[in-house]
């Protein structure tokens, strides 16, 4: 890689900077091109559902490096355009504005889109979902105090607006099919929770409910079950997960598979293509097997390590996932993945808004969940990440510090 090189990176979210960035950093000479489908320069994803909607956060504090640093770093930043179409063969990306760039090596940070709700009225007016910081603003107008707004999904991005929500006054009622709320990402006692404090704080959460239709002229005016009943609605807002936006990638030719499949180093199935963030599925011996991973500390990581990778600086990427999601006065802290454990440990009482959760499979510790344990979450990871094997007991005790914990498993 030298001076008359070019690196192309398709997507302007978290990865996408990082990649951009990381590459500066590591003294790659030449032309560094950031394609991203909105006007805004790359911003933090995380307060908009948060911070944004309460007004804490403002938009000028949203974007991740200001156009300044852009330009210091000589990163050329093409905003409002998408990329429609690679050319493998000769190595160029071509622009919905009619552009076409060559690149030496080609990034695709691309992300992913709001899964769209199946059933009828899903496009009625008033009907929102929240990815970009348009959505966020179209639903910040919309928190007016004495409305009702009801959320479809009880994951994360659902429970966090549904307590911003609340506090500003609305009507508030939460639809999750399943038996439980965070029903892919904790165990029933850590959902069975977060339904009591949303609850406590006015939030009507109904689970296990199936949806048949929205219903209104124009605009939504409710919600009709599968049981005839309707939940009036003057919004709704629909969070169930997310849909990769791999289709670029796929059209090239490239490996995909639930994701944009990559290597350890972020390399796709084409030696010039990497790819990183919440579109890359890549392997994991520490997880024990492929992954593909929502979550802003993923997305910077991998984009590290595939910048290094194109810098000639390979090194395998197997990072400890970790997550995180305020709802009140909470902040609920997440390490591993907790899906085949065998055991859970909690440490504390969850009637104290204060407490942690290991997840154990065959006596390891496979994740954690801290709630409102900033202290004690970095030692918390460092088991996680040792697969440390611990006595239940002692990660019941409170009385023995997490410290010592971390000392007897020796990590």
């Amino acid at each position: 890689m030298n001076a008359d090189s070019t690196v192309v990176i398709v997507g302007a979210g978290q990865a996408g900077s990082e990649f951009a960035a990381e590459l500066r950093t590591l003294g790659f000479p030449g032309r560094v091109v950031m394609v991203g489908d909105e006007a805004e320069l790359p911003y933090k994803r995380p307060p908009l559902s948060k911070g944004y909607l309460t007004g804490s956060v403002t938009p000028d504090q949203l974007p991740i490096r200001s156009a300044a640093v852009h330009e210091k770093n000589r990163i050329e930043f093409i905003a409002g355009v998408s990329a429609t179409a690679i050319d493998r063969a000769a190595k160029t990306v071509t622009l919905s504005d009619g552009q076409t760039i060559a690149y030496t090596k080609l990034a695709l940070t691309t992300g992913g889109r709001a899964r769209p709700l199946p059933i009828p009225g899903a496009d009625l007016g008033n009907v929102l979902s929240l990815r970009s910081v348009a959505d966020a603003a179209a639903i910040r107008e919309r928190l007016v105090e004495g409305r009702s707004l009801v959320i479809i999904g009880g994951g994360y991005i659902g429970l966090e607006i549904a307590a911003v929500a609340v506090k500003k006054g609305l009507k508030v009622t939460v639809l999750e099919s399943a038996p439980q709320v965070l029903a892919r990402v904790t165990a029933p006692e850590i959902s069975e929770f977060y339904t009591r404090v949303h609850r406590e704080e006015g939030v009507d959460i109904k689970l296990g409910v199936q949806i048949a239709a929205l219903v209104g002229e124009g605009a939504v005016s409710g919600v009709r079950l599968v049981d005839g009943s309707i939940i009036n609605a003057d919004a709704v807002i629909v969070g169930i997960g997310l849909i990769p936006n791999c289709e670029l990638a796929a059209a090239a030719g490239l490996a995909v598979d639930n994701g944009i499949v990559v290597d350890e180093h972020g390399q796709t199935s084409d030696p010039d293509i990497y790819s990183a963030g919440d579109c890359a599925n890549r392997p994991s011996a520490l997880l024990g097997g492929r992954v593909r991973l929502e979550s802003v500390p993923n997305a910077m990581e991998q984009a590290r390590y595939a910048a290094r990778a194109i810098m000639g600086q390979p090194k395998a990427y197997d990072e400890l996932p970790w997550f995180w999601s305020d709802q009140y006065e909470l902040k609920l802290q997440m390490c591993g993945l907790s899906s085949g454990f065998d055991q859970l440990v909690v440490r504390g009482s969850t009637a104290n808004r204060t407490f942690s959760a290991f997840y154990l499979k065959q006596g390891k510790v496979i994740a954690a969940d801290a709630v409102s344990q900033l202290r004690d979450f970095g030692l918390m990871k460092k088991l996680v990440a040792a697969r440390a094997t611990v006595p239940a007991e002692r990660l019941a005790d409170e009385s023995v510090s997490m410290k010592d914990l971390v000392a007897e498993a020796g990590v």
